[in-house]
């Protein structure tokens, strides 16, 4: 558990409570850094032993003014917390004062967390651009007759070249009608000529998040059906990377590529009626059913405070992704072709001054470009 305790000056003090040096314990369970390395190693003013917080937090805590902690986010955290401050209120006849008040510091570091630093920015890129390396590796390997988990091997295999040790979530690869459940994770299918493969997979790179989102034919080539979802897809994810900038929000943007999606679908059969009617009956909903964009950073959902139907302004700084989708039941009511295509594209980008910088554009996502790339890796 650490301490921060606000000073007059300048410098704030910092106490951390930590576990004490095992050695027998560190022989099965790896080192301890103990008290007295821990200074050095993380910053931190002073370390004690966490067995001593009982006897420590309320003395650190004794005349300060408000307490900053996250209640309900921890049992045994907010145990000895307010542990410390009942031993305070109790213990007035001893000088103790307990803080008047307490505090939940998530909405101010969350609101912290949201505007990234240009060192952040920095470390985001390059987590961008070690994930794009690994789709490309999983369209040049990709083959029929592999099962998923293969390709999740390669990407995972790709990551850790470049120096990121884990993914920042659990990778999707889903082939055929597995790409039209969201949150497939199992990977375990043989994957088939002319099916699609949808794999979302982003690295974790110095505490950093990535998240890409790529769709392609398993067998390099994309048929007519897939190529024109894929197509409705790719022209909402190129409009609102034009379209997000400061001054707009995730709301205004996905207002606009439900209007694609819908004339698209209208298009194509899956949809019947008039756009401006679809557009009010939510008739996007069975085929496009989650968010548009979410912030990324620390967390792959990162955190931060969305607004009302995530009506909130955009301002440089922050970073989220754009992930357009359609997914067709395989038992939809439209016409057959389409049954069982499930796409999605996504992206990373940081709101600018001016625009927006897209952090994962190493990686291919026009329907030719795909099949160029998956062709040339057929010929090595």
């Amino acid at each position: 558990m650490l301490v921060l305790i606000k000073s007059d000056d300048t410098h704030n003090h910092s106490v951390l409570f930590n576990r004490v040096r095992d050695l027998t314990a560190e022989i099965w369970f790896g080192r301890r850094l103990g008290q007295d390395a821990a200074p050095e190693k993380l910053g931190v003013d002073r370390a004690l032993a966490f067995s001593e917080i009982n006897q420590q937090l309320f003395q650190l805590l004794n005349g300060l003014d408000v307490v900053y902690h996250a209640q309900g986010e921890y049992a045994y955290a907010d145990e000895i917390v307010l542990a410390a401050l009942e031993k305070l209120r109790k213990g007035s006849r001893q000088n103790l004062t307990a803080p008047a008040t307490m505090t939940d510091w998530r909405p101010i570091v969350h609101e912290m967390r949201l505007f990234k630093s240009p060192e952040e920015i920095a470390v985001l890129r390059r987590a961008g651009e070690i994930s794009a390396l690994a789709h490309i590796r999983a369209m040049e390997k990709c083959r029929p007759g592999m099962f998923e988990y293969q390709l999740e091997g390669e990407i995972h295999h790709e990551f850790n070249r470049h120096g990121a040790r884990y993914p920042s979530y659990n990778t999707i690869v889903g082939s055929g009608e597995n790409g039209c459940i969201l949150h497939y994770t199992e990977n375990e299918s043989e994957m088939r000529d002319g099916d699609l493969v949808l794999i979302d997979a982003g690295c974790e790179y110095k505490g950093y998040a990535g998240d890409i989102t790529r769709t392609f034919p398993v067998n390099g080539k994309f048929t007519l059906a897939q190529r024109e979802i894929y197509d409705i897809v790719l022209e909402s994810l190129e409009t609102s990377l034009r379209l997000f900038r400061p001054g707009t929000s995730i709301q205004e943007v996905t207002g606009e590529v439900v209007r694609i999606m819908i004339t698209g679908l209208v298009k194509l059969g899956i949809l019947q009626g008039e756009v401006d009617q679809l557009i009010a009956e939510n008739a996007h909903r069975p085929f496009f059913m989650h968010g548009l964009s979410h912030w990324l950073g620390l967390d792959v959902h990162d955190v931060g405070v969305y607004g009302p139907d995530r009506s909130r302004i955009l301002e440089p700084g922050m970073v989220l992704t754009v992930e357009p989708g359609l997914y067709i039941a395989p038992d939809a009511d439209v016409p057959e072709a389409y049954r069982g295509i499930g796409v999605r594209i996504e992206d990373d980008i940081v709101i600018t001054e001016t625009g927006n910088e897209n952090l994962t554009a190493g990686v291919v996502k026009k329907a030719d470009d795909i099949e160029a790339l998956m062709a040339a890796a057929r010929q090595q």
